[in-house]
């Protein structure tokens, strides 16, 4: 097997995988409208007005990139958003931590003001989680070429450059 082949196979689990987690987010929120709202409005960020229009719109952006990600269309991109949107969502929980507040994220739906015991460790664990899942979308920026994707029909995922990621590469070394 090639380096190119295994890339493509990796890109593939971590495509996959990060689609579920944008789909479960997104999808959590949706269901329920009202605690995004209360989700929102625990990080004390923005006015009014905009938490409604971030309680609306986020989860419509994290299902969106969840289903281009599962179909492998137009991974690059579903990639980066994935990464800003991870930027954002550490941004805020170290902010909210920073500012002595004691929230549930929303992550995964729920959120909201919540007893402070445990909130910095429940912090940590959760800028931890971003991060990896940040890496995950970082890879998918690097070697957005995966199997059973859209992307390798269109040719979208192929460019000038992407040396690692050409299934004609062989390696000498396998």
């Amino acid at each position: 097997m090639t380096n190119a082949d295994r890339n493509q196979w990796i890109s593939t689990v971590v495509r996959v995988v990060l689609a579920g987690i944008m789909l479960w987010a997104g999808l959590a929120k949706l269901l329920e409208p009202e605690q995004a709202l209360r989700a929102v409005q625990a990080y004390r960020i923005f006015p009014p007005s905009i938490d409604d229009i971030v309680a609306v719109g986020l989860p419509i952006v994290e299902v969106a990139v969840g289903v281009l990600l599962l179909l492998g269309l137009g991974t690059r991109f579903a990639a980066w958003v994935t990464t800003g949107l991870m930027i954002l969502f550490i941004a805020g929980v170290a902010s909210a931590w920073i500012r002595g507040l004691s929230i549930d994220c929303g992550c995964f739906g729920g959120g909201g003001d919540v007893p402070s015991a445990g909130r910095a460790g429940r912090y940590l664990t959760e800028i931890g989680r971003d991060l990896v899942f940040m890496a995950l979308a970082i890879w998918l920026i690097r070697f957005p070429s995966s199997r059973l994707s859209l992307d390798r029909l269109t040719g979208i995922a192929v460019e000038i450059g992407e040396d690692d990621n050409n299934p004609d590469e062989t390696d000498e070394s396998s």
